[in-house]
This record gives C-alpha cells, structure tokens and sequence, in this order.
C-alpha cells in the first residue's frame, strides 16, 4: 500500500484524529493587540510573511532591529520593505488577494505569535521617512490590518532546539550560496567569486 491509501480526505476524519482543540488555544485568539501581545511584537527582529495569489503561494522572511515591526494601532501593524532580491512575489499577491498572515520569532523564546489579516502596500512619503535607517527608506510599508493574533506556546521550539547553541550548523558544512546558484544556474551564475563578494554586498544592501 502506498501513501495514497492513508490520505486524511474529510474534515470529519480529521477531527476524529485530532479531537476538540486545547482549551486556551482557542481562548488567546483575540482580534486586537493586547499589552502582552504588544510586549511580544516589539521584542520581535524576525517575521514570516505569508502570502497567497493567482501564481501561487510565497512566505518570506523579513527581519530587522527588535520592533521594526511597529503597532499604528491596537489594530494595524506597519512592517517596512528594506532592500531584497526584487522579487516581489509576495507584494503581486497582495495586490490580487489582501490575505496575510504574519509568524514572529523571539531569539530566546520559546512561544511565538501569530497574526492573521488583510495587507495593503504604502508609500506614503511620512510614513517612509520615518521608517528611514541612514537616511535611507524602505522601498515600501507593508500594512497589516488585524483579523486575528494569537500565540503558539513553547513545544516547536523546544523540540527543535532552535535557540540551542549547541545544536548551531556550522556555515561551512552546508553548500556556499555561490555554488547552490552555480549548480542550478548550470554554472551561468555564481561560484567563488559570489561568495567572495558576498560579505560586502549584504552590508551595502542592508538598507
């Protein structure tokens, strides 16, 4: 028998496997940002940022000092846009369908939180200008307006040892970025000279 055999196909099976959800589960889902839920988001210098649309799905990640993500309200969230690979795929989706969701990260913590909502693109030049980091702007302000925010305790975290020093990858024992980009580019792109010119790249492009 192969896995096709085992597939979950109905939301009835689902719940028979796993049962009614955990009671505080349900009870931290709030559509507003609390004063812990605050404390969470400006202690935050990482998010995902998921997105849906015609092409396709994208989840990026966005990260900066702890609170670039800032609260306009106790209902909306601004994140800026810093200098990237341009893709935008994440942006063409927001564009034809608003949904978002948005997964914090705290070194050290072991709870995350999350926000589900509906995003919008600015460019309004106050709003840019005070997001400017050496005089330099974001490209755009990313606006989240709240549907729902919760958090998730600890157990994913602990599981995988995240904030574990011990369990840190050395760079070194996976493949450079400069050879990933030649294997798949047949060799078109990439290679040493990439990784050479990496370090300063990433620091001319920061922001």
């Amino acid at each position: 028998m192969g896995h096709a055999d085992h597939l979950v196909t109905t939301v009835e099976q689902l719940e028979a496997i796993y049962g009614q959800p955990y009671g505080p589960s349900l009870a931290k889902e709030i559509d507003y940002i609390s004063p812990g839920y605050r404390k969470l988001i400006e202690a935050a210098p990482f998010v995902a940022v998921a997105t849906g649309g015609p092409e396709g799905l994208d989840c990026s990640p966005k990260g900066d000092a702890p609170g670039f993500v800032r609260i306009l309200d106790d209902k909306t969230l601004a994140i800026p846009d810093r200098p990237g690979n341009n893709r935008i795929d994440g942006f063409r989706n927001i564009l034809r369908d608003p949904r978002i969701a948005v997964l914090f990260l705290i070194p050290g913590i072991g709870e995350t939180l999350r926000v589900n909502g509906r995003a919008s693109i600015s460019i309004d030049p106050d709003l840019m200008q005070s997001f400017a980091v050496n005089g330099k702007l974001p490209r755009s302000v990313l606006i989240v307006h709240i549907d729902t925010i919760f958090f998730h305790c600890s157990k994913a975290i602990v599981r995988s040892k995240l904030w574990d020093a011990a369990t840190q990858i050395e760079r070194k024992s996976l493949p450079s970025t400069g050879s990933i980009i030649a294997e798949v580019s047949q060799g078109k792109m990439g290679g040493e000279a990439y990784d050479k010119e990496a370090p300063e790249r990433i620091k001319a492009m920061l922001y």
